[in-house]
């Protein structure tokens, strides 16, 4: 089973990187003001004794993976002590292969048992969810599969086949409850599944959050001084814009029907071509989108014309919340965001009625990746969404978009939240971190891994910890 290519890790190192946002963000009942970045280095060997180090990022979007009653400090105090428990548990890690196998081995047995472990200390306190932990072992397993390419100086998309993988599809997803499983992913690897060629520009979606501002006459005087635009005109204009992703509440029908008006109408004065309305997972009832929808088709046929889908309305514990959402997917292509961590609750996504899935390279490359195969076999449709992914982030997250075939695009935002944040990697990597006539550009993103071009980019690190 072992291949000459395989690897194992050997060390890691990891770095906090606070930042600031320029405006606020609403993630559901919650607003965003800061984040801290967890940049991850590990270190892996292959059987002849050659080494490579391999990156990842991700942002610890504490509303994002952790929605709570619970103090913002306390649960942005477990992200980056779980961050730090994973550091040292990946650095012992015995396993030895493909990253897509180091990592599906590590998020199938490894990682529930931190996660058991993690909360069992925490005691009395309300333990921290599964999005919450695979969000911080996400920077960890994208750093491994950036050091297999670099290992082998080969771009890490071109080794997710039978000359790199030990195993095919059908021993890394196994579906008890389909006979078909095996034989639909026999033979089979995730290149299977992906574009043969990247897309070297990609559709960006604008994210219209719940405190963003649509118009001049909601401007106080309180708003950042810094060149950047304020207003939703003011970024269609700059960026060329054609895609417009609108946060609503889920607990206030009508402010969420006038909120996608008005932004359908700023839409149709701009020449916006696609939306898309997130609920952000408050709603309980299917009967509170058909609604909203209903009365959008009769009242503004265009504007829902525009709709292109809708995401993740209902809450993200799926299995808790078994809810029969065809009614809504009748009417409107529906995608599972939180809910989506793995093929296995996408499976149980699609029987409820869900029809696309949103995938994120913060919940793993290699459950992403996974999910990706599992949702394409089954006829479902994607869409990369963003986690507001600035610096090192950004390019793994745009490359998925790239390979994956989404609907449309790829949602991408760090740029109006923090754009300076990620100056040192946007000199590399300008179109990437810039959007121009409505896309990015992945044309910089080259060289053996994830292709950062690292010792290209200026940027001095905190002090790390290292295991």
């Amino acid at each position: 089973m072992a291949k000459s290519t395989d690897i194992r890790p050997k060390g890691a190192t990891l770095y906090m990187l606070p930042l600031t946002l320029r405006v606020p963000l609403k993630f559901g009942v919650e607003t965003v003001t800061s984040v801290t970045c967890a940049r991850v280095s590990v270190r892996v060997e292959d059987d002849k004794g050659r080494s490579a180090v391999g990156w990842g990022e991700t942002p610890l979007s504490v509303q994002w993976v952790w929605p709570s009653s619970l103090p913002y400090d306390e649960r942005h105090k477990a992200l980056k002590d779980f961050c730090a428990i994973l550091a040292k548990s990946w650095s012992s890690f015995a396993c030895t292969g493909h990253p897509i196998e180091i990592g599906h081995a590590f998020l199938e047995t490894e990682l529930p048992k931190l996660v058991t472990d993690f909360n069992s200390h925490r005691g009395t306190a309300e333990p921290m969810p599964w999005l919450a932990a695979l969000v911080c072992c996400s920077a960890f397993d994208l750093a491994i599969h950036d050091a297999f390419g670099g290992l082998h100086q080969v771009q890490v998309y071109q080794t997710y086949n039978a000359e790199f993988m030990n195993r095919d599809l059908s021993d890394l997803i196994q579906s008890p409850s389909s006979k078909k499983a095996a034989v639909r992913f026999r033979n089979r690897y995730p290149s299977d599944f992906l574009a043969p060629r990247r897309l070297d520009s990609l559709a960006a979606w604008h994210l219209v959050g719940g405190k963003d501002l649509l118009n001049t006459d909601e401007l106080t005087g309180d708003e950042p001084q810094d060149n950047y635009p304020l207003t939703l005109p003011d970024w269609i204009r700059r960026d060329g814009l054609w895609c417009l992703k609108i946060k609503l509440r889920g607990n206030d029908a009508q402010w969420d029907y006038e909120r996608l008006t008005e932004v359908g109408r700023i839409a149709l004065e701009h020449d916006v071509v696609w939306l898309t309305a997130d609920f952000n997972c408050t709603v309980t009832d299917p009967a509170y989108v058909t609604t909203i929808l209903d009365r959008l088709m009769l009242e503004h046929p265009r504007i829902y014309g525009m709709l292109l889908y809708v995401e993740q309305p209902f809450p993200y514990d799926l299995e808790t919340h078994q809810i029969d959402v065809h009614s809504v997917s009748a009417r409107k292509p529906l995608f599972m965001d939180e809910s989506a961590h793995d093929w296995r609750l996408i499976e149980l996504g699609r029987s409820l009625g869900w029809t696309g899935v949103a995938l994120k390279t913060c919940k793993t490359q290699t459950g992403a990746l996974l999910s990706l195969c599992w949702a394409k076999a089954h006829g479902m449709t994607l869409m990369v969404q963003d986690l507001t992914n600035p610096m090192l982030a950004q390019i793994p997250h745009l490359l998925l978009a790239a390979y994956a075939g989404t609907i449309m695009g790829v949602e991408t935002n760090s740029m109006q939240f923090y754009p300076d944040a990620s100056l040192p990697e946007a000199a590399v990597h300008h179109g990437a971190f810039r959007r121009s006539g409505g896309c990015v550009e992945l044309s910089s993103i080259s060289g053996s891994g994830f292709g950062y071009r690292l010792k290209e980019i200026r940027r001095i690190l905190p002090e790390p910890l290292e295991y």
